[in-house]
């Protein structure tokens, strides 16, 4: 008897740890894929909980979640957290902010490096290199203004290379499709076959602010919002740093 019931207690706490488990969905921006997924094991090994995570850049992340798509916990460039915020899709008092990205220039690993170190020296680069590119995503949306602002919008558009949706401008660059790339320094990062030359002159220089929060319609707040503790905690500052990141 009494073995049967320290049976049934332990089940009872097994079943009770098991129904805590949440299964997290996570769409986010790709700027901060590498770092995440050196943080997201840390949080399933320090709670039990499951994440699965998509990746993209922040007009889609966007896009996908206002078509209706399905999860829990939404993080993307601050202009897109605000308008799914405004649209009811993301719960306003989940607000946060994860993590902060300023822009970098590449080239070719072995390749000539431009001088960079001056808005004008950036201007003369560009003008100077045969193909350009940046990505659709948060950055690029500022680097079209940019560009604009240095007076050589049509000069770039004449020679701007094909970035594939989602493709990490760093590749571009490396496969030699484009002479010179500009992305966020966290997605340059990890590329190979090519030499990053440094972050844009503070005068232009561009932070992102990635921030999010959690879907409304989300089933499992409690296990997002145990993610959102975790990834804007103390101890993922490192992780996020080593990245090419700053904390948000």
């Amino acid at each position: 008897m009494r073995t049967k019931l320290i049976i049934a207690v332990v089940t009872s706490l097994v079943l009770a740890g098991t129904a805590h488990a949440a299964e997290i969905k996570l769409l986010a921006s790709t700027a901060i894929k590498d770092a995440y997924l050196e943080l997201l094991p840390q949080f399933e090994k320090a709670t039990g909980h499951k994440v699965t995570a998509a990746w993209s850049s922040t007009p889609d992340v966007q896009k996908r979640i206002v078509a209706g798509e399905a999860a829990d916990l939404v993080i993307l460039g601050n202009s897109g957290a605000e308008e799914l915020i405004k649209q009811g899709k993301l719960a306003a008092n989940s607000r946060a902010n994860f993590a902060k990205a300023g822009i970098a220039v590449a080239v070719r690993a072995g390749a000539p490096k431009p001088d960079i170190n001056s808005s004008e020296a950036v201007k003369k680069s560009v003008l100077g290199a045969k193909s350009v590119a940046y990505s659709a995503g948060a950055s690029g949306i500022y680097l079209v203004s940019m560009f604009e602002k240095l007076g050589i919008s049509e000069q770039v558009k004449s020679k701007l290379a094909t970035v594939k949706p989602g493709e990490p401008v760093g590749e571009v660059v490396a496969r030699g499709d484009a002479e010179i790339g500009f992305h966020q320094l966290s997605e340059l990062i990890p590329v190979k076959g090519i030499q990053i030359l440094g972050p844009l002159p503070a005068d232009i220089q561009h932070i992102t602010v990635f921030s999010g929060g959690i879907h409304s319609g989300t089933k499992e707040a409690d296990g997002a919002k145990a993610l959102v503790k975790f990834l804007t905690g103390p101890s993922a500052a490192p992780v996020i740093t080593k990245h090419g990141l700053e904390p948000g």
